[in-house]
């Protein structure tokens, strides 16, 4: 098992960075909010979980041994997958996933794209005695205030991280914003990855 790589960080893109270790680049794949604290050619350490599929090798960085071990877990419930459980972390951190489990909240559950009712709720069974228990601060807080930061923070530090300038990261921001709304307007989370990759197709048409 690779328990985590430490190199310069030599890309960086929508769902991925390249971390160049003893020479050799290698791919992790990544949220965006784990993506928005990398800069390329500075120095990185990701947490590692590697994916062994019959016909693949996928690498998935974190930015802590806390978050690698929640993905991990998530994993031991029936249905689902690596790229699910990352999903998740993209939505929720750690402590937010520990206190919607105990506090059997559905509704965070199904925030996360490909999570629905029936699924939430088989879910927060199995994984009630799984995740352990929210630390003392973060059960005094109430679900709501545990919740991810804002799609708009989120998507401007990813896309800040790529390097673009803040400015251009608003403008793109405000671009897909109407996209973000009609997914709220729907009662889903905006899924910051389809954000991320609309808001650079509309900086590469600017450019």
């Amino acid at each position: 098992m690779i328990a985590f790589v430490t190199g310069p960080v030599a890309a960086v893109a929508p769902d991925s960075a390249v971390i160049e270790v003893g020479g050799v680049g290698m791919a992790v794949q990544c949220t965006p909010g784990t993506l928005a604290g990398l800069r390329v050619g500075e120095r990185a350490r990701l947490a590692t979980s590697l994916v062994v599929r019959e016909d693949s090798l996928t690498l998935y960085g974190f930015a802590d041994d806390d978050e690698r071990q929640v993905f991990e877990l998530l994993q031991t419930a029936s249905g689902v997958g690596p790229r699910l459980a990352q999903a998740m972390l993209a939505v929720h951190s750690p402590e937010a996933l520990r206190l919607a489990v105990a506090q059997g909240d559905e509704k965070a559950l199904t925030a996360v794209p490909g999570i629905g009712k029936k699924g939430a709720q088989r879910l927060l069974l199995e994984l009630k005695d799984r995740l352990g228990a929210p630390t003392g601060a973060a059960a005094a807080r109430t679900v709501a205030a545990s919740a991810p930061p804002a799609w708009s923070d989120q998507l401007h530090s990813a896309l800040v991280g790529l390097g673009y300038q803040p400015k251009e990261a608003e403008e793109a921001v405000a671009a897909v914003a109407p996209q973000a709304e009609a997914a709220a307007g729907e009662g889903k989370a905006p899924d910051v990855s389809t954000l991320l990759r609309a808001a650079l197709r509309t900086l590469n048409r600017t450019r």
